[in-house]
């Protein structure tokens, strides 16, 4: 077990550097351009990675996060887009739509109601006195 342990690292190396290197900024990578870069670490893995890490790596941490989720850090309330825009009209419409929403719901509810009340006659004629 112990004898793979230098090829898992160096594959380990070869990934984590592969993928670094292919995420990163072209116009912060140092000394080389990123696809030099990217061949390097690719023909030659234990150097190249190595090399990567120490003489081509961006020093400087990302201004911008790759995907927008993480912007908030876990609170994507924030980045829902907006159903309507925060002019008046848009607020009017809104509400215009809550009242059609209240207004079906009430007719369901009192469809509903109707329903009970028949069932419950219903079975209240076809229950023997007993």
């Amino acid at each position: 077990m112990l004898r793979f342990l230098p090829v898992i690292a160096e594959i380990a190396l070869l990934v984590f550097c592969l993928i670094d290197a292919i995420q990163s900024d072209p116009d912060r990578v140092r000394n080389l351009s990123k696809g030099w870069w990217i061949v390097l670490i690719v023909v030659l893995p234990l150097v190249g990675g190595v090399a990567w890490l120490v003489a081509g790596r961006p020093q400087t941490p990302r201004t911008h996060v790759p995907w927008r989720a993480t912007e908030t850090a876990g609170f994507p309330e924030h980045e829902r887009p907006r159903r309507y825009g925060d002019d008046a009209l848009a607020e009017e419409r809104r509400r215009a739509e809550e009242r059609r929403s209240d207004q079906l719901h009430e007719q369901m509810l009192r469809e509903w109601e109707a329903q009970l009340r028949a069932r419950e006659r219903a079975t209240e004629r076809d229950r023997p006195d007993a």
